[in-house]
């Protein structure tokens, strides 16, 4: 019985700490911008800062921790796929919130 394992690269422990500083960091930054008014750049600024920095540790989650780096190109295509199933996703939510009239609580 032949094990057929190949050994891949890893990021180790010194990676992998800093890629927790790196998400307490975002955390931190996101907790501390929301204390800042974007809205008067332009409305929706501050959403727009804390999806932004939730993306990129999103990202780094995905790319060290579930080990997508080292990961084959499948594995690679269907993390693509599933950032674009999620833009429909908001697409399609955005779409159907921005064409709904006020209602019954609307002043």
């Amino acid at each position: 019985m032949s094990e057929n394992h190949t050994e891949q690269a890893h990021i180790g422990y010194p990676g992998y700490f800093a890629v927790f500083l790196i998400l307490v960091s975002g955390t931190l930054l996101t907790y501390w911008s929301s204390f800042w008014d974007l809205d008067s750049v332009f409305p929706g600024a501050n959403t727009l800062l804390a999806l932004f920095i939730a993306f990129t540790k999103m990202t780094f989650v995905m790319l060290y921790f579930m080990h997508v780096r080292w990961s084959p190109r499948l594995v690679w295509l269907s993390a693509v796929a599933s950032f674009f199933w999620l833009a429909i996703m908001f697409a399609f939510t955005m779409q159907d919130y921005f064409t709904r009239s006020g209602g019954w609580y609307s002043g």
